[in-house]
């Protein structure tokens, strides 16, 4: 089970413009935003430990995010 909140994953998926969504179809979205946010975690740690820093900044979540 995702860690994101499927109301969440709904909201957003009706902020997006959808009228409905499925429950499944939140959870699946959930699921999937809680493993593209892992990665974008991990690129940043890296970053972090790149500039020998043990603190994750904003910019290191930017850089991740771009890549």
């Amino acid at each position: 089970m995702a860690n994101i909140p499927s109301a969440a994953a709904d909201r957003l998926l009706r902020n997006a413009g959808a009228e409905r969504v499925s429950t499944r179809a939140a959870t699946l979205f959930a699921e999937i935003l809680e493993d593209m946010a892992d990665e974008v975690a991990k690129s940043a740690v890296t970053f972090a430990e790149h500039a020998g820093r043990n603190t994750v900044k904003a910019k290191d979540i930017r850089l991740a995010k771009d890549m």
